[in-house]
């Protein structure tokens, strides 16, 4: 994510038993433990993982026995409002985890936080039946799921050297892709006991972000701040895109590619049954081949893509060729109707996916304008994933009734991911 972070001032003391942060304006950071990068990669393969088991399996099935014919549309309509509601959480928690002084570090305690409202809302959202408390419970869930990544996104920039930050981008989109195919495989074997499946990937994110706490205690301290007003929380809110061009442009290219991924990807399962004309525990059986055949190929894009990034010291020619895979994994249903079809799609939009994850990650990191301001500079990125995602299940939704099927979906997020691949272009500070 961003550049080199640039702590507290030295007059200021550290905490027993930790380190102290750089003095500002050094303009390095210490190369982190060992296990970090570890950690926030097995960190990532747990709460990324859930959270994309539970949005493309466990609730489109919850919503399929709710309302079997109406089940598209309250798919869209029940993600949109999550989405729209949990979006503002993203900015909103980083820049108080910039601001934030505890004993356990300023990401720490909303990590932590994120996970025990996740916890509790999934423990609740697997014995609802109706349209209304599934949605409401959902909003609780991406609320208290963006918490946790708003505040976990910033340490790479906190913690992490600009040098290793591919590598990084790439271990951490490993961790992203495994978790992925591990928890819908998972998913798919619980789908039949709803209470069950929540509770379990609540009770693994839990654990997963409370060993990240324990094992990697966090050295980084906020500076003094002044105090918090509206007025000045809007005001942090808005970057520049005439002061901060190549912000802008990067936050145009992630929410083109957000959306186009997320159009298609929410509907994977309607899109077997429906498109394809399996039969729901068919999906469900056969969702974990399609999740396995997209990481197969986003493994081998993540760590080839990330290590050459940082070997020749550019971004943009991956992300271009991201873009190319993911039309042609979207052109692939389209000429090939077929389960054979979805899976030429999955592994294409696995490649392209690997490609995009880990060299886009390294890119956000060298555009932000303010070192200080990382947590909320990240959050308004990170707008460019949540909004998107909220906007994406309403635009293929409704692409979908509209059309009456799935190929114009398909031919929506050809479109989109070549704009993304086309306002990456006007970037300058990073090659």
């Amino acid at each position: 994510m961003p550049s080199p972070d640039q702590p507290a001032p030295p007059d200021q003391p550290t905490l027993p038993g930790r380190a102290a942060p750089p003095a500002a304006g050094d303009g390095s950071i210490p190369p982190p433990p060992r296990r970090l990068i570890p950690w926030m990669a097995l960190t990532t393969l747990i709460v990324q993982g859930s959270l994309g088991a539970m949005t493309t399996v466990i609730l489109p099935n919850q919503l399929s026995l709710i309302d079997e014919p109406r089940k598209v549309a309250n798919l869209a309509l029940v993600t949109s409002v999550s989405f729209a509601v949990a979006m503002v959480a993203q900015p909103v928690v980083g820049m108080l985890s910039d601001r934030t002084r505890s004993r356990i570090g300023r990401r720490a305690p909303w990590m932590l936080g994120g996970a025990a409202l996740a916890a509790l809302t999934l423990a609740a959202i697997g014995h609802l039946n109706t349209l209304a408390g599934v949605a409401a419970c959902w909003v609780g869930v991406q609320v208290s799921f963006n918490a946790m990544l708003a505040s976990a996104s910033a340490i790479m920039p906190d913690r992490i050297p600009s040098r290793r930050r591919g590598t990084a981008s790439a271990l951490i989109g490993f961790g992203y892709m495994v978790g992925a195919a591990a928890g819908v495989a998972i998913a798919g074997q619980l789908a039949a006991d709803l209470p069950l499946a929540y509770s379990a990937f609540g009770l693994a994110v839990l654990a997963g972000i409370g060993g990240f706490v324990v094992f990697n205690r966090d050295p980084t301290r906020a500076q003094t701040t002044p105090p918090l007003r509206l007025r000045r929380i809007l005001a942090q809110f808005w970057v520049s895109p005439r002061r901060h061009p190549d912000f802008a442009w990067a936050f145009a290219a992630r929410f083109a590619f957000t959306i186009g991924y997320y159009a298609v990807f929410t509907y994977n399962l309607y899109i077997m049954t429906d498109y394809l004309g399996l039969t729901l525990a068919e999906a469900n059986s056969r969702v974990g081949l399609l999740t396995g055949a997209m990481v197969i190929g986003a493994i081998a894009a993540m760590l080839a893509g990330g290590i050459a990034s940082d070997r020749i010291g550019r971004r943009k020619p991956f992300l271009y060729a991201a873009s190319v895979f993911m039309a042609g994994g979207l052109a692939a249903p389209l000429i090939w109707p077929t389960f054979a079809g979805m899976l030429a799609l999955a592994a294409l939009f696995g490649v392209g996916f690997g490609l995009y994850q880990t060299c886009d990650a390294a890119l956000m990191t060298e555009v932000l304008p303010n070192a200080q301001a990382a947590g909320k500079d990240l959050g308004i990125l990170n707008l460019a994933n949540a909004v998107p995602q909220a906007a994406a299940p309403a635009l293929g939704g409704g692409l979908v009734l509209v059309s009456g099927g799935y190929t114009a979906l398909f031919g929506a997020g050809i479109v989109i991911v070549a704009l993304a691949a086309a306002v990456l272009w006007p970037i300058r500070s990073v090659r």
